[in-house]
């Protein structure tokens, strides 16, 4: 009988962690993106993403640098990560873009979310404008959000000056969710 309890209970943990894992697979904290954490290096990503895809793509440049960008795909083909390593000679990530929308920060924010949710869920740093986008960036977080200026009132559009967030709409959809390490 203790034996069954005891297989029981071993069951139970396995799958709570499971669970847990899953859970925590997409999640997006300090130190990490789901499976991925800022001290991973290039040569671990066989091991931490085994279940999934992965794509390399190296270029050589005239000096004789090489540059990679490495696309994780979960099996079936749907994209998730985009990874940006580091030049250095052992290869750590420097920058993840995150294309799956089940990625959420630890307050809930996500692709699928608004202006409104990263303002309400977390405390802005400082907003950055570009030709284009306007980049959030977060105190609490790694993390920055894009958003496309043709989000914007017609007259920010065009406009190259400060934009701050009084200033974008509350229903103002995430371009893009990045993850700067380095």
């Amino acid at each position: 009988m203790t034996k069954i309890i005891s297989f029981s209970l071993v069951l139970a943990s396995l799958l709570f962690i499971q669970c847990n894992s899953d859970k925590d697979k997409f999640l997006i904290a300090k130190d990490h993106v789901g499976r991925l954490n800022k001290f991973s290096i290039v040569d671990e990503f066989d091991n931490i993403y085994a279940s999934d895809s992965i794509v390399k793509d190296t270029v050589f440049t005239n000096i004789g640098v090489r540059t990679q960008k490495i696309q994780v795909f979960e099996k079936g083909g749907k994209h998730l990560l985009s990874i940006t390593p580091t030049t250095d000679s052992i290869q750590k990530v420097d920058i993840v873009r995150i294309f799956d929308p089940r990625f959420k920060t630890e307050k809930g924010v996500g692709l699928n979310s608004t202006f409104k949710d990263i303002r309400d869920k977390h405390e802005i740093k400082k907003i950055v404008t570009s030709m284009n986008n306007i980049i959030v960036f977060l105190k609490d977080s790694d993390a920055y959000f894009t958003i496309e200026k043709k989000e914007l009132p017609a007259n920010l559009q065009y406009s190259n000056t400060s934009i701050e967030a009084v200033q974008i709409p509350d229903n103002a959809k995430i371009k893009y969710i990045m993850v700067g390490w380095e």
